[in-house]
């Protein structure tokens, strides 16, 4: 069975950073990709990173890039997301999926994590 568990949300002040992580077991990392989404209320879901692991490739949506870094630890298969300087539009839950082949390009996702809330007061 596969699992993907995030946490390392919680609620800051804006200029804050938090580090988010995503924790998976039954599926390997490396094998694809994983990645980060978004959804705020009232919106749509959002992508805003992306490794495509096994082709050493990473993506930021423009929203987040320079403030926002990906990143993993094989030996743990489990990926993170560093965010730095976070703004109140950041509030969100967010979302980590991951899978097989290079969905950082074609993001059909078959497996997600449950969410953990990020809340950014002004």
């Amino acid at each position: 069975e596969v699992q993907l568990v995030e946490s390392g949300g919680g609620l800051v002040q804006a200029g804050d950073s938090l580090r988010l992580s995503c924790a998976a077991s039954g599926v390997i990392f490396d094998n694809g990709a994983v990645g980060w989404f978004r959804q705020a209320p009232g919106k749509e879901r959002e992508p805003i990173s992306c490794l495509q692991a096994n082709e050493g490739e990473i993506i930021y949506a423009d929203s987040v890039k320079g403030r926002f870094t990906i990143s993993s630890n094989s030996a743990k298969n489990t990926v993170y997301l560093q965010m730095n300087n976070l703004k109140s539009e950041d509030t969100a839950v967010y979302y980590c999926a991951a899978g097989p082949g290079r969905l950082c390009y074609y993001p059909t996702y078959p497996y997600w994590g449950q969410g953990t809330q990020v809340t950014v007061s002004a």
